[in-house]
C-alpha cells in the first residue's frame, strides 16, 4: 500500500509515521487554465520541437514524418485522458510518480519518477542545443557553448515568480506560433509534390533514386514522434499551483495537446510538400527552405523567432522540471540533507530555488554530451513514462479511488490497455544503445529502491498529496 502524508495548514504531520524533518512549505495556487496552458504549451514548445527535433525525423522517415506524428498524436489523445484522470485524482507536483505511486504502489511510482527524471534532465539541453543554428544570422557560437548559455539563462529566469514567468513565456510563445505559421503558409504556397506522399512515404535513395518507407520504419520512429509531441502532460506538474485543479488540469492537458499538435503537424505537412527535393527534406535545414521560398529577411525573422522559442522552452522546462525534484524531496526520496535543500523555497518568489539550480546547471553540462545519444535515451524514457501512466490509469478506479471526485476518461479500461500494448511494442523497436542506457539507469535506480527506500517505508518515499485535495481521495 502507498503511504500518504497529508499536510494540514499549520504544517504539522497527521500520519503515524515519523518524519525526520519539518514539513516543507506549500506551493501557492495562482495558475488558471490560461496561465497553465501558456506555461504547458511553452514546455511542449511546439515550434522548438518542429525546428530542432523534427529535422532528425525528416532524415529518418522522409515524407513519412507527418504520418508518424499523426499516429503519435492519436496515441497521445489516450495518454492525455490518462493524465487528465490521474492528474485530478492525485493533483501533485510529483506528476507521474505521484499518480502511479498513489494508485498502483510505491515501487511503480519510483520507476515512473526515474523515467520522468531522465526526461526532465535531458529534454531541456536537447532543445537548447538547437539555439546556435537559428542565431547564425546575427552571431556564430559553438552549439554546445550556446546551449549551455541558454540553460544557465533559463535557470536564472526559473528562479523568478511563476505568474510573471507565465506572461513572459506567453509572449515568446506568440512569436514561435507566428514563425511556425509563416513556415506553413510558405510551404503550402510552394508545394512541389502530391499529398499522396504523406500516405505512401518516401526517402531519398542512392544515385538520385527514391526508396519507400516501410511500416517497420514508421513504428521505430514513433518513439521520436512521441518525444516531439511530449510536453502536454507536464500540466500535471503544476497541479498544486493551479486554482480548482479538478477543472483546470484536464482542460489544460487537452487544450495543450490540441494546440501543440496543430502547431507542429500543419507546418510539417507544409514542409513535406514544399521542399524542393527529397534530399532537401532529409537535410532538414528549414531556415534555408524558408529563404528559398521567400527572401533572406523572412528567413532571418523566422530563425530569430525560433531561437526565442527555444529559449522560451528552456525557461519553462526548468520551471516545471524543478517541481519534480521539489516534490521528490518533499516525499523523502533522498537522504535528509538533500530533501531539505530541494524543498527550500525562495522567500521572495516562492520558487524551489535549489531544485531549479539542480535542473538547470546539470542541463548546461549535458549540452556537451552527444546529441544523438541524448535524443535516443529520451525517446525510450518518454515511452516508458507513458507506459507507467497507462498502468496507473488501470489502477485508478479501484478501492477508495472508485468514487473519488476526478475527471473520468471515456472508454476505460480499453484505452489504457491499448496504450500498454502499443508502447511495449514501440520500446522493443528502439536502438539497443538507447535501451542499454535507459535500462542501466533504471536498474541502478531499482537497486537504490531495494537497499535504501524499501527498507525505510516509514521515513522514505512517502508520497504526499496536498491537504486541500484529501477529500478528492477519500470521497
Amino acid at each position: 500500500m502507498t503511504d500518504i502524508l497529508r499536510r494540514p495548514e499549520d504544517g504539522t504531520a497527521t500520519s503515524a509515521t515519523s518524519i525526520e524533518a519539518a514539513e516543507p512549505q506549500k506551493l501557492k495556487r495562482s495558475i488558471g487554465v490560461v496561465g497553465g496552458t501558456l506555461l504547458t504549451l511553452s514546455c511542449l514548445t511546439p515550434a522548438s520541437s518542429l525546428f530542432v527535433i523534427v529535422p532528425a525525423s525528416f532524415a529518418a522517415l522522409g515524407t513519412g514524418t507527418a504520418l508518424a506524428l499523426v499516429i503519435a498524436i492519436v496515441l497521445c489523445i489516450g495518454v492525455a485522458w490518462c493524465y487528465s484522470e490521474l492528474g485530478t485524482l492525485v493533483p501533485s507536483a510529483g506528476g507521474e510518480y505521484a499518480m502511479a505511486g498513489h494508485t498502483v504502489g510505491r515501487f511503480t511510482g519510483w520507476l515512473a519518477f526515474i523515467q520522468a527524471l531522465l526526461v526532465v534532465m535531458i529534454v531541456p539541453p536537447v532543445i537548447a542545443l538547437g539555439t546556435s543554428q537559428y542565431l547564425a544570422p546575427i552571431v556564430h557560437v559553438d552549439p554546445k557553448v550556446m546551449g549551455a548559455i541558454v540553460m544557465l539563462a533559463a535557470t536564472v529566469m526559473g528562479l523568478l515568480d511563476l505568474r510573471a514567468n507565465a506572461w513572459i513565456t506567453g509572449i515568446f510563445l506568440v512569436l514561435e506560433v507566428i514563425a511556425a505559421s509563416v513556415v506553413a503558409v510558405l510551404g503550402f504556397a510552394h508545394s512541389n509534390r502530391s499529398a499522396s506522399v504523406l500516405i505512401h512515404p518516401e526517402l531519398p535513395g542512392t544515385h538520385g533514386g527514391i526508396n519507400p518507407v516501410t511500416a517497420g520504419t514508421i513504428i521505430a520512429g514513433l518513439a521520436a514522434a512521441l518525444f516531439i509531441t511530449q510536453g502536454f502532460s507536464t500540466a500535471v506538474y503544476l497541479a498544486e499551483e493551479m486554482e480548482r485543479p479538478h477543472r483546470t488540469v484536464p482542460r489544460t492537458v487537452l487544450w495543450t495537446l490540441g494546440i501543440g499538435s496543430a502547431v507542429i503537424l500543419i507546418p510539417v505537412i507544409a514542409i513535406t510538400l514544399g521542399a524542393n527535393s527529397l534530399d532537401d527534406l532529409a537535410g532538414g535545414d528549414i531556415s534555408s527552405m524558408v529563404t528559398q521560398w521567400s527572401n533572406s529577411a523572412v528567413g532571418t525573422f523566422v530563425s530569430l523567432a525560433i531561437a526565442m522559442a527555444i529559449i522560451n522552452a528552456a525557461i519553462v522546462m526548468v520551471i516545471q522540471n524543478s517541481r519534480v525534484l521539489y516534490s521528490s524531496a518533499r516525499d523523502k526520496a533522498w537522504p535528509e540533507p538533500i530533501n531539505r535543500a530541494f524543498t527550500n523555497l525562495s522567500k521572495r518568489y516562492g520558487s524551489p530555488w535549489v531544485s531549479t539550480l539542480a535542473v538547470g546547471v546539470p542541463g548546461a553540462i549535458l549540452c556537451f554530451v552527444n546529441l544523438d545519444t541524448l535524443s535516443a535515451v529520451t525517446g525510450v524514457s518518454v515511452a516508458l513514462l507513458y507506459l507507467c501512466v497507462a498502468v496507473a490509469a488501470l489502477g485508478g478506479r479501484r478501492g477508495k479511488h472508485k468514487d473519488a471526485k476526478a475527471y473520468r476518461m471515456p472508454l476505460w479500461p480499453v484505452i489504457p490497455v491499448i496504450l500498454i500494448a502499443v508502447l511495449v511494442y514501440v520500446v522493443t523497436q528502439q536502438p539497443l544503445s538507447a535501451l542499454y542506457w535507459t535500462g542501466g539507469i533504471t536498474a541502478a535506480a531499482a537497486l537504490y529502491w531495494v537497499f535504501y527506500l524499501r527498507p525505510r517505508p516509514e521515513t522514505r518515499w512517502i508520497i504526499t498529496i496536498p491537504e486541500d485535495e484529501k477529500d478528492a481521495v477519500e470521497a
